[in-house]
């Protein structure tokens, strides 16, 4: 019998590391474009300055990502994992060099025509962004728990890396004429490289690594039918196992079951997000006052609080540090909460330490509890159930962060808008 590890699988098939870094890029890459929107809202705020465009494009984005992952969830069992994935991230290549060729055809010039065509690339990210995210936390959900941290952690990743290329992007063009259309420009094109590295990465690199393929073949001999076009692309024609040997093997929970036996996960995920999406980026972007960093200020905000959500992402890796206990998350969970009069008093009166220092909180906690959720809820389940519970708990987070984003608005009651 082969030595097995921890996660039930053979402690000598190669490739952990691999596999490790390709989760990590790949969770990049499902965020990297819609964050490099995100991050270049001074450009938006000077090109539609009528139009709230950080609160409207992350509104727009959520619908179209939620309404798609209902769908893809409620249908995952019978989904290619494989054409799922490859068509998320194709989606976002697509999507940002469209960005890239907006603004280019129209010489950076604002105006509601211009706007309406921004809003509906913001769609199509939301769609991308449902095929993937839910696609890739399913997917990895049957495998090792370091695999979805290293997801996760790319996803906030990209936040920090967008960030940074945005400070270095404002610093070099800020004394040059246009120069914040061109630092602009430079952004959507790194973006698109990118995203095309990940359907690279994505469609020829990760289905070949060994111990991908040994955590597909395992689905695959529990009853998963979602896996097989990933183990062709990885070189394996025939599944293991068959329905003959033991029906009994292929049965499985169904949606429904496994939704109310972690209906606590699935909440934890909601409010979250809820939380977080209340307050970043629209209020860091618009409601911060006028501070001595000046058009920096926002930037400088929403860098901290990336770069804060990605360290909290890999404190669950020290095991000492992990918080597993359903009660426990529930009550972490519950009191951030506080975090929403801290803001609203800090803003009124605080000055900017004390605000750039709640960011970062509101960060830390934000990337902690979101892989302590997603890789606590999956255990003890088989590959086809931790699969859909994946899709399920990714469901819930996305509906917390378009009620989050909803709620966002509720800091313009009493500011004429």
């Amino acid at each position: 019998m082969k030595n097995l590890d921890e996660n039930g699988g053979p402690a000598q098939i190669e490739g952990k590391y691999a596999a490790m870094v390709v989760c990590w890029l790949l969770g990049n890459g499902c965020l990297f474009s819609w964050n490099s929107m995100l991050t270049i809202e001074d450009y938006y705020v000077y090109l539609f300055p009528n139009y709230h465009p950080s609160r409207v494009l992350t509104l727009v984005y959520q619908p179209f990502a939620l309404g798609t992952l209902l769908i893809l969830a409620y249908n995952e069992a019978k989904i290619n994992t494989r054409r799922r994935n490859l068509f998320g991230y194709i989606l976002f290549f697509i999507a940002i060099l469209l960005v890239l060729v907006l603004d280019l055809a129209t010489s950076g010039k604002g105006g509601l025509g211009t706007f309406i065509g921004v809003c509906a690339i913001s769609g199509a990210f939301g769609v991308a962004d449902a095929h993937v995210q839910g696609g890739m936390v399913g997917d990895l959900s049957f495998m090792r728990a370091e695999f979805i941290q290293s997801f996760l952690a790319g996803l906030a990743a990209s936040g920090a890396l967008t960030s940074a290329l945005r400070l270095i992007t404002k610093a070099a063009f800020e004394n040059s004429q246009d120069g914040l259309r061109k630092g602009a420009i430079l952004f959507f094109a790194v973006s698109a490289f990118f995203e095309l590295l990940c359907v690279v990465l994505y469609a020829f690199v990760f289905p070949k690594l060994p111990i991908i393929k040994y955590y597909r073949s395992k689905a695959a001999s529990e009853g998963s039918k979602t896996v097989s076009a990933d183990l062709a692309a990885g070189g394996i024609q025939t599944l293991p196992g068959g329905a003959e040997e033991d029906p009994k093997r292929f049965e499985r929970l169904s949606n429904k079951e496994l939704l109310f036996q972690n209906i606590d996960y699935a909440v934890d995920m909601f409010l979250i997000y809820v939380l977080t999406l209340s307050i970043f980026p629209g209020f860091l972007s618009e409601d911060t006052g006028s501070h001595s960093l000046g058009t920096w200020y926002a930037l400088v905000l929403i860098a901290m609080y990336n770069v804060w959500d990605l360290i909290g992402r890999y404190i669950p890796l020290v095991k000492f540090f992990k918080l597993e206990s359903r009660k426990g998350l529930m009550i972490a969970i519950l009191s951030r909460f506080l975090l929403v009069p801290a803001f609203y008093f800090t803003a009124k009166y605080g000055d900017q330490g004390w605000m750039i220092m709640l960011t970062s909180f509101l960060g830390l906690t934000n990337g902690y509890l979101t892989v302590c959720v997603l890789t606590s809820a999956p255990k003890g389940y088989k590959g086809p159930e931790q699969n859909a519970l994946g899709n399920l708990l990714v469901l819930f987070l996305l509906g917390g962060i378009f009620a989050g984003v909803t709620l966002d608005w509720l800091w313009l009651i009493g500011k004429g808008w």
